[in-house]
């Protein structure tokens, strides 16, 4: 149903506002930004420059989980780097490089669970009358307005963490992209005005990072495949 709606929207850009910015955050968005290139690109409009699959939630998330971990953590003040895609265990947080943190392996890895999976957290604590509205609705805020600041208000070095397609800095992605046959991913992205300035390198992995990041790429490819025949096989 959502891969309907996206795709409508998406052609709905195309026709009204082809040079638009394009934040996507109906779920699963590791399959709909991909609907949304996909489209875009039919129409020889494309820039992978200009959409973005929000993630935001997942960073907001990892922010508020260590600092109940520990206090000692400002979480207004602490953005953590998640990287992969937007869904289970394709969302991968660097807590090994929150500065201060001094986890145990069992906290990195109730930590990361937690992270991965607190949408069913806050369905299961609503008794399935709900999901997670305000903390998306903050996090999409959040991104929305670091994007505006930037390419409306031309502010420099704004980053977040958000799902994009790799040829929105071709040259900086290279590398990663002919190891990992990856199109799409989650990582550190700083804005400018013409949307994404630049994709960050890689923050150093723990080697429980690596593993995690591993498993994420399996699962990320499936769903960008599902994404992308969604459209191409019309």
């Amino acid at each position: 149903i959502n891969a309907g709606i996206v795709k409508e929207l998406a052609e709905g850009v195309v026709k009204n506002c082809p040079n638009a910015f394009v934040l996507v955050i109906s779920n699963p968005v590791n399959s709909t930004v991909p609907i949304v290139c996909e489209v875009l690109k039919k129409h020889n409009i494309f820039d992978p420059r200009k959409v973005f699959g929000i993630s935001t939630l997942d960073s907001v998330r990892s922010s508020r989980f260590v600092s109940e971990v520990n206090s000692a953590i400002d979480p207004k003040a602490t953005r953590v780097t998640v990287i992969g895609g937007h869904s289970g265990t394709t969302i991968v947080p660097i807590l090994s490089q929150i500065p201060g943190q001094k986890f145990t392996k069992e906290q990195f890895e109730e930590l990361t669970h937690r992270i991965q999976y607190g949408g069913d957290e806050v369905v299961k604590a609503k008794d399935g009358a709900g999901s997670a509205t305000l903390s998306m609705a903050f996090a999409g805020a959040r991104f929305t307005t670091a994007v505006l600041e930037a390419t409306v208000a031309g502010k420099r070095g704004l980053v977040e963490s958000t799902y994009v397609n790799l040829l929105a800095d071709e040259a900086r992605t290279a590398d990663f992209r002919a190891e990992n046959h990856l199109d799409y991913f989650a990582q550190d992205v700083e804005f400018g005005p013409e949307g994404v300035h630049k994709i960050l390198p890689l923050p150093e992995l723990s080697g429980y990072e690596k593993l995690l990041l591993e498993a994420a790429i399996k699962e990320l490819k499936a769903n960008i495949i599902k994404g992308t025949t969604f459209v191409t096989s019309d």
